[in-house]
């Protein structure tokens, strides 16, 4: 259905000093806080883990050598998803506005709410990520205390779930130091970054960014911010609707991931019967994870 002039009466009297309700500010690119982006030239993209070989063995003299196997583990696979929108505004609408480009209005609101989407559907891997409707590639959701692997299990998550505070905070940064690979050897993982929602922001900025220990009476430095444990900070995302999760994202490689199949696009047309005019939005992308080492949260204590 085309925007028609009894959709705009306003806009056709004269003496209007304002049209408002388009041009509030909007949050910008949160998910790159999250995700690494890469491009895809498929309908989907699938990433395969591998596991390497266990411990090396002690080869008693004149004995033979230790052999071992190296296998795929689990697959983890992102399918893309198209995203569109648009609307039409008919001929005569166009021909009787006073005051502006009816067009050039629309076509920002089409783009806001594109841009809403995207933060809505990166924000969603975070807000499910503790969910067994959401499963990754090895069968369970992204943050879990039992992965699976060819060694055993390993846990991104705490063992007790807690609210953002300097126990938990540090708890957590010793948990992905201990992270292992599926062989069961340690990796040298590091927590890089701490997403939040916007209920945590101060709390946030005084774990990281106080001298000394927050809320002791202690003079005792504060450890997390001289030793430098979360080099690049907090970022809030306010798309995140766990007031009391935290996630704090990791440096292993392979981890947070969203894929552009088709970038932003939009096109124009008129209808030659009608003489409407219509515009379009379209993109194709996809977010998820391949290895859940690269992210470590807590759901908070409710």
């Amino acid at each position: 259905m085309a925007i028609s002039r009894g959709q705009l009466v306003k806009e056709l009297e004269p003496g209007l000093n304002a049209l408002f309700g388009l041009e509030y500010k909007r949050y910008e690119n949160q998910h790159a806080e999250i995700f690494d982006t890469e491009t895809s030239d498929r309908a989907f993209e699938e990433e395969v883990m591998l596991s390497g070989f266990a411990n090396a063995q002690v080869k008693p003299e004149g004995s033979g050598v230790t052999f071992d196997n190296a296998q795929e583990t689990f697959t983890a696979r992102y399918t893309h998803e198209t995203i569109a929108l648009a609307f039409a505004i008919t001929e005569e609408a166009i021909e009787d506005n006073l005051y502006d480009r009816l067009a050039s209005r629309y076509t920002k609101a089409l783009a806001r709410s594109m841009a809403n989407t995207k933060q809505v559907k990166a924000a969603a891997v975070l807000n499910n990520a503790f969910s067994t409707s959401y499963n990754g590639g090895d069968g369970k959701p992204l943050l879990a205390t039992d992965h699976p692997t060819i060694a055993g299990t390993f846990s991104n998550t705490l063992s007790t779930q807690a609210d953002l505070n300097e126990t938990s905070l540090e708890q957590s940064l010793i948990d992905i130091n201990a992270f292992t690979d599926e062989r069961g050897l340690k990796i040298a993982a590091r927590g890089v970054k701490m997403i939040i929602p916007s209920e945590l922001q101060f709390t946030a900025e005084r774990l990281m960014k106080s001298a000394q220990r927050v809320g002791t009476a202690d003079n005792d430095i504060n450890a997390i911010r001289s030793m430098g444990m979360v080099p690049q900070g907090y970022v809030v995302n306010n798309f995140l609707t766990d007031p009391d999760a935290f996630f704090i994202k990791t440096d292993v490689p392979n981890g947070m991931k969203m894929f552009v199949r088709a970038a932003i696009k939009t096109a124009m047309e008129g209808d030659f019967d009608t003489g409407n005019v219509r515009y379009k939005a379209r993109e194709r992308y996809s977010f998820g994870w391949s290895d859940p080492r690269g992210m470590f949260g807590s759901q908070g204590s409710a």
